[in-house]
């Protein structure tokens, strides 16, 4: 499983990936508090919720350098 770099936490993939709906123009909905992840240089990183995927995009090498 892989681990939220801002918190550590353990994600489900299969959760934080589950579809909970669509929206009315198509897109797929997810629920966040499941989890979530975000496309960074390459591969999908997940994180534990929105808070955490939100401290990593302002500042995704504090958080890389902490978890590599």
């Amino acid at each position: 499983m892989p681990k939220d770099p801002v918190c550590g936490k353990e994600i489900d993939v299969a959760a934080a990936r589950s579809t909970t709906g669509t929206t009315r123009f198509g897109a797929v909905e997810v629920d966040p508090q499941k989890g979530t992840r975000s496309f960074h240089n390459g591969q999908w990183v997940y994180f534990c919720g929105l808070e955490c995927r939100t401290k990593f995009l302002a500042s995704p090498q504090t958080y890389l350098k902490q978890s590599g």
